[in-house]
């Protein structure tokens, strides 16, 4: 059986070999049928700490790595263009 993937967005990476994934889904709502926008959180393993705020990352559910991580970053799709500021003085 094939594991699940899911593409999110890395929210936070301040522990170490772990980054937060918030993960977006439109459902419909059940009596208005209006589409709701829900949000999960993953936390999930990052081996190499490569992942930065706000990276798109696609992740692969994984057999539990500790008390709260099951799942596996499995690549960056796109990376945070980072502003960066120079203080010309």
């Amino acid at each position: 059986m094939p594991r699940k993937e899911i593409v999110g967005k890395v929210v936070s990476n301040k522990m170490d070999k772990t980054v937060v994934v918030s993960v977006e889904q439109r459902v419909p709502h059940g009596r208005l049928e209006k589409q709701i926008l829900r949000t999960r959180k993953f936390k999930a393993h990052d081996a190499e700490n490569k992942c930065q705020i706000g990276d798109r990352v696609r992740i692969q559910e994984c057999r539990p790595l500790s008390a709260e991580k099951r799942w596996l970053v499995i690549e960056i799709t796109g990376k945070e263009a980072s502003a960066f500021v120079s203080e010309d003085v």
